[in-house]
């Protein structure tokens, strides 16, 4: 197969690249992968041969452009595999994947590379090196160091190995859980089974029944089918069915991800330790803003002693109104139940039911709105762009500066199907640079929000619109980077910074002036009524110190894994992290759960977002205090939209975030915002 005709192997011409998704086919994957790496170590041996004057373009520039047409390959290759999977697809990325990753993990342990670096470092040019070209030599210099550079041969080789195994089981992880998710189903043939759940979501579940060429009533533990039934279904028995199901997802053989886990867990203990380090966490996050896992252990526990008074106060409530409304001898609350009394006692303290907003979040009307604030606010326009799409739902968009300069594209897959992966995202598939011959910028954002129902539009519920503010932020972080170093542009950044371009954008969801241009009734066209927006407004702090200590439980199983010894067996694994999450939950487990079988942001790739969960309260301060200044100058601002942009969106990893962060707000961050806008309070 030549290059002319594998599209893996041909991104279009060089000022308007793209990828070819509706073409890629698994008989592709393999010869692009080799090809791509045979061009990659070329590049490399070119580097470390060098005799001639060592510069940047020769050293820092060409090991960045080195390797990144094998990053896009397995990134569409990658992404594929998430969204709309095949046995073949599958079989093909797991070849090809282990290899990817023991090459990237090989380029540190270069000793000629690192030589060439070192040298280079001595150099009148780079010692005047300013800016991200000084910053990318640093932080290059150091990861060669932190990731083996220095290490006698014996210890790099184990390291590729590691590498390499890790590759294998985190791919292994996330594929059971798909799979794990896709295979349950909870048919329901009697319709007073359903009482309580809202008639869109009934519709939908008979229209996933007919899909399969069921009669009935068809429930998943996909997101929209799930979490209703949690809320508002009546019948206990199947609200527990349910919750048993999705907390065991690839709990057991055949898709034994516990026992994947215990295998992770001891490959990252190992590889922290051969690169000198007390433990993963430790490795992981001295590159970050939190710098150790004492530091990120520490900053857990101030926000978990701001929520716990709030916490009880919450869960006692919760217990008192269920013997409010079903007497004294009212049983225990149930993990199942949590949620379902939770809508229930929203309703009566606020005369708020979420379901009363789902007909003012019409999905197009939301994209539109949320293109229409992101124009407002940064100076961009958006429009739809014909791009090779991988699937007939997804659509592609482009977004140009306000003087016409194309900054990039994206596309928007935001269904659920059985052959791809639950929760949201956003990737970056090509990074450019407006002006140059890089080209624009390409992303993707991803969800899985309800779908079209009964000829209806898909109608949102609330916490689905701020899931597609977030990923959009995470999107403008990408298409707006103007680095010039491709290493340290969009979304590179520290990972407890990353969650600020992301998390900020969710405050206009609560904000009368943004609702107004997005939240109008699907029939009627009115906006939200006042006194419904008053509700939601009084409502948004409800059980805020539950939302807190749930986050916090995830966060605190992840660092405790990543900070002690690993567990012995998989039964030691449930048992632990198990009795960790039980310190941050509202009642008690059931025997066999087993959550951290199903956390993919863990366990579904070789680092992802292990030992670093703690990064979405960490950019939660950032967001909440970055978003006082909004509130001050005006939500709409145009000035402090573009100040915005200019010291955080554009800057990618340019410069250190906290300076970022500073040049935008004039200060250090104040954590205060954050427990104010939760209601928790002042600190004693």
């Amino acid at each position: 197969m030549s290059e002319s005709i594998n599209p893996l192997l041909d991104l279009g011409p060089t000022g308007r690249r793209a990828i070819r998704f509706d073409q890629i086919r698994a008989e592709h994957v393999v010869e692009a992968v080799k090809t791509r790496l045979e061009q990659a170590q070329r590049g490399l041996d070119a580097i470390a041969a060098n005799a001639g004057p060592l510069t940047y373009e020769a050293t820092l520039h060409a090991l960045d452009a080195a390797t990144e047409p094998l990053e896009v390959t397995m990134t569409a290759v990658g992404h594929l595999e998430s969204v709309c999977s095949t046995s073949a697809l599958r079989d093909a990325y797991n070849q090809v994947q282990p290899e990817v990753s023991a090459f990237f993990a090989g380029i540190p342990l270069d000793e000629r590379l690192y030589a060439v670096l070192k040298r280079y470092a001595q150099t009148e040019e780079s010692r005047a090196l300013t800016g991200p070209r000084r910053r990318h030599l640093d932080k290059t210099l150091d990861e060669f160091r932190r990731h083996g550079a220095e290490l006698p041969a014996e210890k790099k080789q184990r390291l590729t190995e590691i590498s390499r195994r890790l590759a294998e089981v985190t791919s292994k992880f996330g594929q059971n859980l798909v799979d794990a998710t896709a295979a349950f189903e909870l048919i329901v043939d009697d319709e007073s089974h359903l009482e309580g759940l809202p008639p869109w979501a009934r519709a939908a579940a008979r229209q996933s029944a007919e899909e399969k060429g069921q009669s009935g009533w068809r429930l998943t533990l996909q997101a929209p089918s799930y979490m209703p039934a949690m809320m508002y279904l009546d019948d206990a028995d199947i609200r527990e069915r349910l919750y048993r199901a999705y907390n065991t997802r690839a709990a057991a053989s055949p898709r034994d991800n516990p026992a994947l886990i215990v295998e992770i867990l001891e490959l990252r203990r190992e590889q922290a330790s051969l690169l000198g380090y007390d433990h993963f966490a430790d490795f992981v996050l001295e590159p970050r803003m939190a710098k150790t896992g004492q530091a990120a252990l520490d900053f857990v526990a101030r926000l978990r002693a701001r929520s716990e008074t709030g916490f009880g106060v919450e869960n006692e409530a919760l217990s008192a109104f269920r013997r409010s409304i079903e007497g004294p001898e009212a049983p225990p609350l149930q993990p199942w139940d949590v949620g379902y009394y939770a809508e229930k006692q929203r309703r009566a303290s606020y005369d708020l039911d979420d379901e009363q907003l789902r007909p003012y979040f019409a999905l197009p009307s939301v994209m539109n709105g949320l293109f229409e604030i992101v124009q407002r606010l940064f100076g961009v326009t958006i429009a739809p762009a014909d791009l090779p799409v991988w699937h007939a739902e997804v659509e592609a968009y482009e977004i140009r500066d306000d003087d016409g300069t194309v900054l990039g594209a994206f596309y928007a897959d935001l269904h659920p199907r059985d052959t791809k992966r639950g929760g949201a995202w956003m990737n970056t598939l090509l990074t450019g640079l407006p002006g140059t011959q890089r080209g624009p910028h390409l992303g993707l954002i991803c969800a899985n929000v309800a779908r079209p129902v009964d000829g209806k539009p898909a109608l949102l519920n609330h916490q689905e619109v701020g899931t597609l503010f977030h990923e959009f932020g995470h999107l403008l972080h990408h298409i707006l980077s103007r680095v010039e170093v491709r290493a340290l542009a969009g979304t590179n950044v520290a990972w407890d910074f990353v969650e600020l371009p992301s998390q900020i954008m969710e405050n206009w969801c609560y904000e009368r002036e943004a609702l107004d241009m997005f939240a109008r009734h699907y029939e009627t066209e009115e906006r939200i009524p006042d006194e419904l927006f008053e509700k939601m407004q009084k409502a948004r702090t409800f059980r805020a110190a539950n939302a807190m200590m749930r986050q916090l439980g995830f966060a605190a199983v992840d660092l405790a894994l990543h900070t002690r010894a690993p567990p012995a067996t998989a039964a030691d694994l449930l048992q632990t992290s198990g009795r960790i999450m039980a310190e941050y939950a509202p009642t008690p487990q059931f025997d066999g759960y087993a959550f951290i079988a199903g956390f993919g942001h863990l366990f579904s790739s070789s680092v992802g977002y292990a030992a670093g969960y703690y990064s979405y309260k960490w950019a939660e301060v950032l967001d909440a205090d970055a978003f006082t200044r909004f509130k001050a100058e005006g939500v709409f601002s145009a000035s402090v939209g573009r100040a915005f942009r200019s010291a955080i969106l554009e800057r990618g990893d340019g410069e250190d975030p906290l300076a970022l962060y500073e040049k935008f707000m004039g200060r250090a961050p104040d954590p205060e915002a954050l427990f104010a806008r939760a209601g928790l309070g002042k600190a004693a």
